[in-house]
Order: structure tokens, then C-alpha cells, then sequence
């Protein structure tokens, strides 16, 4: 009896035995697959998933995910074919409005030169309005193509944010004293820096500061953090928090900002994530509020 029960007791510890290592197995191969799929996902391959598990469901598991790479693929060469011809489009015709808004401006510019009734003045004033804002779009639209499809490599290096800051509100004196807007600018002691592209982090700083000349109520006030953070906030009552989630998005105009293009802010989101840095805006007691952040150390890119 003792040695039935010895034998028993040996068959079942092989079954175990057995079963862990079965299990081992299909653990180092679904760690195996985790691996595969994600090095699959993030570069640009062909190489479908192979495992050195033997295991028939842990295979079919591997040429069903293989089955969806080549779906995502298909589907991704699809965009980006989509994408690339959308941009050769937009670049066309905005190219090609530039030569009869430009033929437009010069009529007008005779026109304005003659003598003209009190009704036709005000017609030509609404023409020169709307000739501008077109010809402000398709350059706006230039430079966002510009922007999404850049292939070189951006020039990172250490910025010093307050001065960086300083001279972009320089640059935007005579505009805001027109809109009657003097900025409270609060620089930390220490000096603030970042790193980013010299470049980017000015045209960055431009299309928000061009965004406070569209929706601010006569307000602007910056702050920048000793950690680099800088937050821009001006009353604008003509906001909602709905409007303010999509000024990220392109196109994206609100009826006070009608006389522009919706790119800049989307332009400035492209750039900022290119470098690293992050952007948000929100929207708390009719006050907008976009903060802006950029690496404080170098970035190591990945080989």
C-alpha cells in the first residue's frame, strides 16, 4: 500500500513538475511575443513576429498578432500616402491663390488712389480686409506645412527663458500698446532655462502671444517658474472651456478669432512636442490659462 502510494505521490510531482514548466514556458513566450510586438509597432520593419516556442497556441497567438501588423501597416502606408498628398494639395493651392490675391492687392491699391463715393470706400475698406486675411492664410498655411513636414533636425540647445521671453514681448510692444494691453511679466531671480531650438521656442512664443491680441479683454499677464514652466493667462470672457479644449486644433477659430487662420497655436503644439516639451490650456473664472514647458536637461535620443 505505502508503495502505491510512493508511485502515486512520484506521478503526480512529475505532473506538476510538468505543468510548471509548461507554464515557464508560456510565460517566457508571451514575454517573448510582448517584445516582438512592441519593437514591431515602433519601427518602421517588415519583420513579423517570430517566437522560439514550439507551443501551437503561443504560435497562432504570434500569427494572429502578425496578422494585425500587416493590417496596420497596410493601413498606416495608406495615411501616410493620404497625408503627404493632402500637404501637396493644400501647398498647391495655397501657392496658387498667392498670384491673384497679389494681382487683387495691387487693383485695390489703385483703387484707393482714386476719388471715390462714401459707400464705395467702405466696400473697398471690406475687400482689402478680406484680401489680407486670405493672404494671411495661405502664408500661415506655408508655414504649417512647413512645421508638420520638417525633416532636419532641430538645433537643441540651452535657452535662457527670461531673456527668450523679454524679447518676445519687445517684439510685440507696439501691437499691444495698440490693443491698449500692458503685460505684468513676473521673472524669477534665478535665471530660467530650457532646452529647445532657439527658432522654434521664438515662433512658439509668437503664435501665443498672437493668441492673447485675438482673445484677451484687454489683459496679459506672464509668469515664468524657476523650473522653466511659463503660464500665460488673459480674461477672455468670450471663451468657454469647450472652445478652449480645441484651441490645439488646426482650423479651430472662435467667432471673436474670425480673422484667423486657427494654425498657430496648432503650430505651436507641433513644436513643442517635437522638442519635448508639453502644452496645455484651460479655461477657470473666464480667465484663459496656456502653460508652456520644455526639457531642463538634455534629451538622449535613442539610437
Amino acid at each position: 500500500m505505502s508503495a502505491l502510494l510512493s508511485a502515486v505521490c512520484i506521478i503526480f510531482g512529475f505532473i506538476i513538475l510538468l505543468l510548471v514548466i509548461k507554464i515557464m514556458a508560456m510565460k517566457n513566450s508571451a514575454q517573448e511575443i510582448c517584445a516582438e510586438f512592441s519593437s514591431r509597432i515602433h519601427t518602421e520593419t517588415n519583420t513579423l513576429i517570430d517566437i522560439s516556442s514550439g507551443d501551437r497556441s503561443m504560435r497562432k497567438l504570434a500569427d494572429t498578432l502578425n496578422d494585425q501588423l500587416r493590417l496596420l501597416r497596410t493601413e498606416r502606408l495608406r495615411y501616410q500616402n493620404g497625408d503627404l498628398e493632402l500637404k501637396r494639395a493644400v501647398a498647391n493651392i495655397s501657392h496658387d491663390l498667392r498670384t491673384p490675391l497679389t494681382a487683387i492687392s495691387g487693383y485695390l491699391e489703385l483703387l484707393e488712389q482714386e476719388e471715390n463715393s462714401e459707400k464705395a470706400v467702405r466696400y473697398v475698406k471690406r475687400i482689402r480686409n478680406r484680401t489680407e486675411f486670405m493672404k494671411n492664410l495661405t502664408d500661415e498655411l506655408f508655414r504649417y506645412l512647413t512645421a508638420v513636414s520638417a525633416k532636419e533636425e532641430l538645433f537643441i540647445e540651452k535657452i535662457n527663458l527670461n531673456q527668450a521671453v523679454e524679447e518676445s514681448i519687445a517684439a510685440f510692444y507696439a501691437v499691444l500698446k495698440e490693443k491698449g494691453i500692458t503685460p505684468k511679466i513676473s521673472i524669477p531671480s534665478i535665471k530660467a532655462e530650457c532646452y529647445a531650438d532657439r527658432n522654434a521656442l521664438s515662433r512658439i512664443l509668437e503664435n501665443i502671444l498672437s493668441n492673447a491680441l485675438k482673445y484677451s479683454d484687454g489683459d496679459l499677464s506672464i509668469v515664468i517658474g524657476e523650473s522653466g514652466e511659463i503660464v500665460f493667462a488673459n480674461t477672455a470672457a468670450s471663451l468657454s472651456a469647450v472652445t478652449v479644449g480645441r484651441l490645439f486644433d488646426r482650423f479651430f477659430t472662435v467667432e471673436t478669432g474670425r480673422s484667423s487662420s486657427g494654425l498657430g497655436l496648432s503650430i505651436a503644439k507641433h513644436l513643442t512636442e517635437q522638442m519635448g516639451g508639453k502644452i496645455r490650456a484651460e479655461y477657470r473664472n473666464q480667465t484663459l490659462y496656456i502653460t508652456l514647458s520644455f526639457p531642463v536637461y538634455p534629451i538622449c535620443k535613442e539610437e
